[in-house]
C-alpha cells in the first residue's frame, strides 16, 4: 500500500433512539444553537419537533436556518454565516442529508472568517489556522457520507463552478445517526443516496495501486453490501437492517478509511458537478447516467481491476471469457442495476439535450489525476454525447 496519514475526529452515535439519548448532552455549553435544515420535510415528519424539543428542554436558544437547497450555493453559505454572526450562535446543528451538512461546514468556516472563503478555500486549497464554529449533525438521508469528513461541495452560481474541498478542521464534532430517521425519505431519494454511496466506493476502487491491498478488499465487501441492501430496501422500505447497513456503508465510503493508500479517481464526480453547476440536475441521478459511460471509455486502461469487479462484486463467472469480455460484463451489470433500482440511464431523462451546452460544460470540467486514463475536454464531451442515447 502507498504511504498515508489517517485522521477522523468525528464521534458517531449510531442506532435507533440515539438523538433522544445523546443530543442534550452533546449540545453541551452552547447557549444559542443554529438549527439548519432543508426544505422543511423535517417539520412534516416530526423530526424538527423532536430535535427542537430536546434543545429547548436543555435551555438552548434556537435560531432556524432553513431552505438549504440540494445543490447548496455560495450565496446560501454567506446567508448562513451572516445569521450565525448576528444571532451569536455558538453551535450549528445540521439536520438532513449531504447538502445540509456540506452547506453548514462552509457556514461554520465563514462564520469565523472575515475574508472570502470561496477565493481562499474553495477556488484553491487553503490553510485553516483558526477554529470554525462548532458543528454537529443529525443524519436524515444517507448517501453522501458527509457526516464523517470535512468535505463540502458548494456551487458558485455566478461563476458556474461546483466544487468540493475536504478540510479535517471542518469535520463535524459529532454525528447522530438513527436509521429510523430515513424511513420518511421518498424511495427515489433513498435509492439515489444508495447509488451515491456506491459511486464514492467505485471512484476509489478504480484507481491505483492495483496490487494486493486492504482498501480494495474492504471496498468489494462494501459494494456488495450496498447492492444487496438497496435491493432489500426497495422491496421493503421499513427494513431496519437494510436501512442501517446502507447508512453505515455511506459513512464508511467517505470517512477516509477506504481511501488510505489509494490515488482515487473522481472524474465522474467532476463531470457531474459541472452538469449540476450549469443545469442544477440531481447529483445522484447524474452520476447514475455517467458512470457506465465513463467506465466503458476507460476500462481497457485498468482491465484487471474491471475484470476483478465483475467477478468479486457482481459474481460473474469467468467461464471462457477474456479479461476484456469479463470487464465489459461487469460494466453491463452495473448499468442493469441502475435500471433495476429505477435511476435514469440517459441525460435526456434529466432534461439535458443541448449539445452546445454539453460542449461548454465539458470544457469546464476538472480532470482527475488519479484515473486510469487522463481525459481531455473532447473525450469528456464524447462521454456526454454517448449519454444522450
Amino acid at each position: 500500500m502507498n504511504n498515508f496519514i489517517f485522521q477522523n475526529s468525528t464521534k458517531v452515535y449510531f442506532g435507533q433512539g440515539c438523538v433522544k439519548e445523546y443530543l442534550s448532552c452533546l449540545a453541551g455549553k452552547a447557549e444559542t444553537v443554529m438549527l439548519a435544515y432543508g426544505g422543511g420535510s423535517i417539520k412534516k415528519n416530526g423530526i424538527y419537533d423532536e430535535v427542537s424539543g430536546i434543545l429547548k428542554k436543555a435551555g438552548k436558544n434556537i435560531v432556524d436556518f432553513s431552505g438549504i437547497m440540494s445543490n447548496p450555493t455560495y450565496a446560501k453559505v454567506k446567508e448562513g454565516a451572516r445569521l450565525a454572526k448576528e444571532s451569536g450562535a455558538d453551535m450549528i446543528l445540521a439536520v438532513g442529508g449531504g447538502s445540509v451538512m456540506d452547506c453548514c461546514k462552509a457556514v461554520s468556516l465563514a462564520a469565523r472568517y472575515d475574508g472570502d472563503i470561496w477565493d481562499d478555500f474553495w477556488a484553491r486549497p487553503g490553510v485553516i489556522n483558526f477554529e470554525p464554529l462548532p458543528l454537529g449533525v443529525i443524519v436524515t438521508v444517507s448517501g453522501t457520507g458527509s457526516e464523517c469528513n470535512g468535505g463540502a461541495v458548494i456551487t458558485h452560481e455566478e461563476k458556474k463552478i461546483k466544487t468540493g474541498r475536504d478540510y479535517p478542521k471542518l469535520n463535524p464534532r459529532f454525528a447522530l445517526m438513527d436509521p429510523a430517521y430515513t424511513y420518511s425519505v421518498p424511495e427515489k431519494q433513498m435509492v439515489s443516496g444508495g447509488f451515491d454511496t456506491l459511486s464514492h466506493i467505485m471512484e476509489t476502487y478504480f484507481s491505483e495501486p492495483d496490487d494486493d491491498n486492504v482498501s480494495d478488499d474492504i471496498m468489494e465487501a462494501l459494494m456488495k453490501s450496498v447492492i444487496r441492501n438497496l435491493r432489500a430496501a426497495v422491496k421493503n422500505p421499513a427494513d431496519y437492517t437494510a436501512r442501517s447497513n446502507l447508512m453505515w456503508a455511506s459513512t464508511m465510503a467517505e470517512n477516509r478509511v477506504i481511501k488510505m493508500g489509494k490515488r482515487c479517481d473522481f472524474q465522474c464526480h467532476n463531470m457531474e458537478h459541472q452538469l449540476g453547476a450549469y443545469t442544477d440536475c440531481n447529483h445522484d441521478c447524474g452520476l447514475a447516467v455517467l458512470h457506465p459511460a465513463y467506465y466503458r471509455c476507460i476500462y481497457k486502461y485498468g482491465l484487471s481491476k474491471f475484470a476483478r469487479f465483475a467477478e468479486n462484486v457482481w459474481g460473474i463467472a469467468r467461464g471462457g471469457r477474456s479479461d476484456d469480455e469479463l470487464a465489459s460484463a461487469g460494466i453491463d451489470a452495473l448499468a442493469d442495476f441502475i435500471k433495476e433500482i429505477g435511476l435514469p440511464s440517459t441525460l435526456g431523462e434529466l432534461g439535458i439535450t443541448d449539445k452546445k451546452l454539453l460542449k461548454e460544460i465539458a470544457e469546464t470540467c476538472a480532470v482527475s489525476a488519479g484515473g486510469y486514463k487522463r481525459l481531455n475536454a473532447k473525450e469528456i464531451y464524447n462521454i456526454f454525447i454517448s449519454c444522450l442515447k
